[in-house]
């Protein structure tokens, strides 16, 4: 990334409190433009969790300078309760958080340094309060940017999908555990940061206990899903994500269904900013952002509308790899969702493949029962691309499944948006679940999971009431596959692949279950945008990356990324172990020492479904002089056939000395799940 030392405007950056009307203060962070004191300027909210002065100081020293430096004021503030902001964070997108960012933007609306108009921008959290409070249509606000986000909180969230229970649920909440046991930091905070703290951790609860009692689509996960009421929205909507992200899907959706100007990016990129993007390429995203902004809270006509509604990053074919420095593709773009450059074509199935459309293949019932293994190199529903997430050869996954393959293709093939499974099936169990795995195909025999998608088949008829199957009755499902931009050679073969398991991705069913397809009535279904279609897009598409000098840091000690599978072959114990440790590193500007480290267990034995376990431990730690701070969190989920078993543990010190200390043991039943 190209760093801009000189920026049109020169920039001053001013900390301090935003006062709430209940008394409450909000950490803030704010750069401007030196000559907005006599020239106001339009406003920027970033509102999130995770600590501005220090956990993302890097990653906003890029960012809110650089747009800062083109005319914008430019505020990150930290949610309540959270970093130095007083008060108490309980969940996410609360009806209190949603209500302090309509108040924050009429306080930087009515700032003598700005216009009075306002947008909201923001990654994953700060994606989903920005398109959830454009749905309230605060007064000033007038554009929001989104990346990483969803419309809908059950059923495309971190937490379920397709009703299953997502292990990257367990993962968020402990990261969440352990991000809300932290301390204020006494420097901005003052003498009164160990009383916040000590009334943190006794509030601190893990949320997984709460996620796990809402376990079909209900109003808890309705509040906040935009996609309840899509005209409620009444801002333009820039909406972003890549294809290795969990949210692409969103994108696909706001297009579709919203009704106010909008325009939707989907690149190559895992949970990142594009201009930080990984895999690449990276683009000049904050040159993007300053179009959009220049646009709608300035006026300018600078043509930020024109061109294809939706912009996305075609991949070329890859050898399956945990991890990508770049994806290989172009640039595509549509002039509406759905477009009228792609075909929905169905291929039926037959015995053990995939058909040209309109054959009718001879075909007999095809069981599978998937072993617990089924799913070891699935990696992250999320991914982060550190330590390297991403799936890994599916041929081991193939073996514990029921592969269906089409024969070499004669000619490139091209899909854009989200391919579906219909099944007609039967099982042997009341709960069940089915994984789908489209897969890319070499003539070698490797094969990258190119995109997948999960029904816990109880949920066949919706999410608010599911019900139990039949064993022996056949049931007609469609299961949803992830969207994705995909290009497949001639000569390999597009595989589709289903499972009865998916662990540890996804929780497995209470039991083992045996699956019967009949292929006579089944049918893959691809989104084909023909090669020949004009891809819309001029280039260069995109400029530089580029962004402001980033804050000063020093790596104290450095850190470890690891990413394990494990099998015991006499006791038949296996485990996927995932370290993510950045180290001890300093913030320079402020002479803090920080550690954060997670450790992540998943572990089964042989195909026992009550085995099953996830055990994540969490250390952050805080150090300046003789000030020193560090708490240590652990969240162990186990199950039987019919209730989740949930252990957490906190503990908390200042230097040597143990100050609080809390242990947490709930029962959860399992609600067809």
């Amino acid at each position: 990334m190209r760093t801009v030392e000189v920026l049109p405007h020169p920039v001053k950056e001013e900390a301090g409190w935003i006062p709430l009307s209940d008394g409450t203060r909000l950490a803030a962070r704010i750069w401007r433009p030196v000559d907005s004191d006599n020239e106001p300027v339009p406003a920027v909210l970033e509102f999130i969790p995770y600590r501005q002065r220090d956990l993302t100081a890097r990653r906003d020293s890029v960012n809110h300078p650089y747009l800062a430096g083109f005319g914008y004021a430019c505020a990150r503030v930290d949610l309540r309760g959270s970093g130095d902001s007083e008060g108490l964070l309980t969940d996410e997108y609360l009806e209190q958080e949603l209500r302090d960012a309509a108040e924050i933007l009429g306080w930087l609306a009515e700032q003598p340094w700005c216009s009075g108009r306002t947008g909201m921008m923001g990654i994953s959290w700060g994606g989903f309060n920005a398109l959830q409070v454009a749905a309230r249509r605060p007064p000033s606000l007038a554009a929001i940017a989104v990346l990483s986000c969803s419309d809908d909180r059950y059923a495309d969230d971190v937490h379920y999908m397709g009703g299953c229970l997502l292990s990257d649920n367990l993962s968020w909440a402990s990261t969440m555990f352990a991000y809300n046991s932290c301390p204020p930091d006494p420097a901005t905070f003052g003498p009164g940061w160990r009383r916040q703290w000590f009334e943190r951790l006794v509030d601190c609860e893990p949320w997984l206990a709460e996620w796990l009692r809402h376990q079909h689509r209900d109003d808890y996960w309705r509040h906040g899903s935009v996609c309840e009421d899509y005209g409620s929205v009444g801002c333009p909507v820039l909406a972003v994500s890549g294809w290795a992200d969990g949210y692409s899907n969103a994108v696909f959706r706001l297009m579709q269904h919203l009704d106010v100007p909008r325009r939707g990016l989907i690149g190559p990129w895992s949970h990142k900013y594009p201009h930080l993007g990984q895999p690449g390429p990276a683009i000049g995203f904050l040159q993007e952002l300053v179009r959009w902004w220049d646009h709608w809270l300035k006026d300018v006509d600078n043509g930020a509308m024109d061109g294809p509604m939706l912009r996305v990053w075609m991949q070329e074919s890859m050898p399956p790899s945990t991890a990508y420095d770049e994806r290989p593709g172009r640039w595509v773009g549509e002039p509406s969702w759905p477009s009228p450059h792609v075909e929905r074509v169905r291929f039926p199935l037959g015995q053990r493949l995939i058909a040209r459309p309109g054959e009718a293949p001879p075909s007999r019932p095809l069981p599978v029962e998937s072993p617990l293994s089924v799913g070891q190199f699935a990696g992250k529903w999320c991914s982060y691309n550190a330590p390297p997430d991403l799936p890994y050869d599916q041929r081991e996954e193939d073996g514990g499944s029921l592969v269906f393959d089409t024969a070499p293709l004669a000619e490139r093939c091209e899909i854009l948006g989200g391919p579906v499974a219909e099944l007609d099936l039967e099982v042997d169990r009341p709960t069940a679940m089915v994984a789908v795995r489209l897969s890319d195909v070499a003539p070698e025999g490797r094969a990258t999971r190119v995109t997948y998608g999960l029904l816990n088949l109880t949920h066949r008829d919706g999410h608010g009431e599911p019900r139990p199957l039949r064993p022996g009755q056949r049931y007609r499902v469609r299961v949803q596959l992830n969207g994705v931009a995909q290009a497949f050679p001639p000569g390999h073969q597009i595989r589709m692949s289903l499972s009865t398991s998916y662990w540890p991705l996804a929780w497995p069913p209470p039991e083992p279950v045996r699956l019967t397809v009949h292929p006579e009535t089944s049918a893959l279904e691809l989104p084909i945008r023909p090669v020949a279609e004009p891809d819309e897009v001029t280039a260069p598409a995109f400029g530089e990356p580029e962004g402001a000098p980033v804050s000063a840091t020093t790596q104290l000690q450095p850190g470890e990324q690891r990413w394990t599978v494990s099998r015991d072959l006499v006791g038949y114990d296996s485990a996927l172990e995932v370290v993510k440790d950045l180290g001890v590193v300093r913030f320079d500007d402020i002479d803090l020492a920080v550690t954060r480290r997670a450790y992540e267990r998943y572990s089964w034995t042989a195909d026992d479904f009550d085995s099953v376990r996830g055990e994540i431990e969490w250390t952050m730690a805080f150090e300046r002089g003789d000030w020193s701070v560090r708490t240590t969190t652990r969240t162990v989920l186990t199950s039987s056939r019919t209730e989740f078993h949930l252990h957490a543990e906190l503990d908390a010190y200042e230097g040597d000395q143990r100050v609080f200390s809390r242990n947490w043991q709930q029962t959860i039943p399992r609600a067809l799940v």
